[in-house]
């Protein structure tokens, strides 16, 4: 069995922790806040983020070098905003030797790095090719109840891939493995926007019907940028595209869906984070994708319409309106167009 440490004790981080646990495998945790190490090791709670009891063979950390001392494997799960910062502190106390996997998603605006490249960059002495990215459709709440989940782990490294398989894989938790991890990356980052609209559609009371197109809209965005910028257009079919996309576009487990549901029901952005009072990945990432759509030019109406309504007051009842009475055009099936595109010669 191996030596873990998960950095970060959200809820994300300790349901991966628990599945580690349950693999037999010495868990340690990293927090930032020294009452939050306390709890855990005290009480094996963590009632802020996850309602659940925690094992007795995970233990917590305030002291970055010692939380990673002589580990394996070091597992990132904190908010996008923090990787960097965080990524600064692990590099003093890791070695090349040690297997880096994080599971976070999201896309730093202004240098859109994905986060495999912010951790390569920040770690200098780590091959981006050795850096895994887990990631599906998996709630953590879920998760660590053990209820059946897939999820995809992915690196340029096939043997690193498979290397993370072998550390998650339970009898709850079914691992498959990826060698796209720019497409396992974007997926998992944009389908938070998609979320956010979700939510939205549903705070202004709108039904299945809308929900289902803009899921089904909302992959063709995805996939048309991923695609653009070179990923695998079958990775948005997988877990991380589709599977992704429905969890956390149908599941009031979703902070996306949440904040977009009070987002809809008439609450402005700051009224959103302050009443959740917990990271929205999307929210970060739409300010991403936006830039992105516009350096790349490609055409991604749902998250031009959310980012105007997070960020230049637009009211979500006028942005679905423009996006009901666009010029009108033939479906094309965005998917199946870029497969084609992409194995036509083969």
């Amino acid at each position: 069995m191996s030596k873990v440490v998960v950095i970060g004790a959200g809820s994300w981080g300790t349901a991966l922790a628990i599945v580690l646990a349950d693999n037999g495998h010495e868990v340690r945790m990293w927090a930032h806040r020294k009452e939050h190490v306390d709890e855990i090791n005290q009480s094996h709670r963590n009632n802020k983020y996850l309602d659940v009891d925690i094992p007795n063979n995970i233990t917590a950390f305030h002291d970055m070098e010692e939380a990673t001392k002589d580990v394996d494997a070091v597992i990132v799960v904190v908010p996008t905003k923090a990787i960097r910062e965080v990524c600064q502190q692990l590099k003093n106390y890791i070695t090349s030797s040690t297997q880096i996997i994080h599971a976070t998603k999201g896309i730093e605006p202004g240098t859109l790095k994905r986060v495999s490249e912010m951790i390569s960059e920040e770690i200098p002495d780590f091959h981006y090719e050795d850096i895994v990215v887990l990631s599906g459709p998996s709630h953590a709440e879920e998760v660590a109840l053990r209820h059946p989940t897939t999820v995809s782990v992915s690196a340029v490294n096939l043997d690193r891939a498979r290397q993370a398989q072998d550390l998650f894989n339970s009898e709850n938790l079914r691992v498959y493995t990826s060698d796209d991890i720019l497409g396992i990356e974007v997926g998992g980052a944009l389908k938070n926007i998609i979320a956010l609209g979700a939510g939205i559609s549903d705070g202004l009371g709108y039904g299945d019907n809308a929900k289902a197109a803009l899921i089904t809209r909302g992959l063709a965005e995805i996939a048309r940028l991923g695609t653009t910028l070179g990923a695998n257009p079958l990775s948005f079919l997988g877990l991380s595209g589709v599977g992704d996309l429905i969890v956390t576009c149908t599941s009031v487990h979703s902070r996306n869906w949440r904040a977009g549901n009070l987002l809809g029901k008439g609450m402005s952005l700051e009224q959103v984070l302050e009443e959740m009072g917990m990271v929205v990945e999307g929210v970060r990432t739409v300010q991403a994708a936006h830039q992105f759509a516009k350096e790349q030019g490609v055409e991604m109406p749902i998250t031009q319409g959310i980012y105007q309504v997070l960020f230049e007051d637009k009211t979500p009842k006028d942005v679905v309106d423009e996006l009901m009475n666009r010029s009108k055009r033939q479906e094309i099936d965005d998917i199946s167009g870029l497969l084609k595109e992409r194995y036509s010669d083969q």
